[in-house]
């Protein structure tokens, strides 16, 4: 795809049809997570192009899309792990092209393969990370706090890479909580896990959604119904839905067959 600027009326359109169960003006909550007109370019190649969304503070909202549609770059971008070629990308009021160190305080990633050294245990790479984010006056109860959030205990002396997928899985979500973000943008977060594991991280981010702001991506539909009260759509790097998870399945269509009618029109 060949490079443009500014929102297609493709794109306006679609966001704007839908955007009637996403944030209102009047909504008063402060913005947590902003794209504004972020863009990705790889050569002549557009990864993302013109997003542009709001998520305020308590939301959940699910960010959907197929293989290659710019949900995992849209994340980095908004994380600063990318820098985008155009556009800014805001956390907690701060831009991530200049504040990217104020932000990450107040910021959890859980990218979709986290940051694990496989020589090192799960208490071992906990108190690492403490110590890297300066928590050494609280360091025990938080690790305490995160492994039993994430039923790590059977695990934490083992070397990371002898655990299984999901047991890997959670010792990346404990890392992301362990220094109490406001915000947490979740790729994949319950990639690896068997049935019960996903259920518990289910009722995790349920309970996490109360006090924080999520931004999580998925291929379980199923998840969404039960996590996230808003859904973000992309598709070709382009944002296709901003609504309602009520209002993305109509006319009694499954989140399934919805899914696959917006991302499937493509030729």
């Amino acid at each position: 795809m060949s490079q443009s600027s500014g929102d297609t009326s493709e794109q306006a359109g679609a966001t704007q049809a839908a955007s009637s169960g996403g944030t209102s003006a009047s909504d008063k909550r402060p913005i947590m997570i902003e794209a504004d007109k972020l863009c990705k370019y790889y050569g002549r190649f557009s990864a993302v192009e013109s997003v542009s969304f709001q998520i305020r503070k308590g939301e959940v909202v699910a960010f959907l899309g197929p293989n290659g549609a710019g949900k995992s770059t849209t994340m980095k971008l908004l994380t600063g792990y990318l820098a985008p070629s155009s556009g800014v990308a805001r956390l907690c009021g701060f831009d991530m092209n200049t504040n990217r160190l104020a932000a990450a305080g107040k910021l959890g990633y859980l990218p979709e393969n986290g940051p694990l050294y496989p020589d090192m245990t799960p208490m071992g790479i906990l108190k690492f990370f403490a110590r890297a984010r300066g928590l050494s006056h609280k360091t025990k109860d938080r690790i305490d706090h995160v492994i039993g959030q994430c039923d790590l205990s059977t695990v934490v002396n083992k070397p990371i890479g002898k655990l299984s997928r999901g047991y890997r899985q959670r010792t990346g979500m404990a890392l992301t909580l362990l220094h109490e973000p406001d915000v947490l943008i979740l790729d994949e977060p319950t990639a690896g896990l068997d049935p019960n594991q996903i259920r518990e991280v289910r009722e995790t981010i349920r309970k996490l959604g109360e006090t924080k702001t999520i931004l999580l991506s998925t291929h379980i539909l199923q998840e969404v119904e039960q996590m996230a009260s808003r859904i973000l759509l992309v598709d070709e790097g382009r944002i296709k839905y901003d609504g309602s998870t009520a209002e993305f399945a109509k006319n009694n269509q499954s989140l399934d067959e919805c899914f696959q009618e917006m991302t499937t029109a493509r030729n």
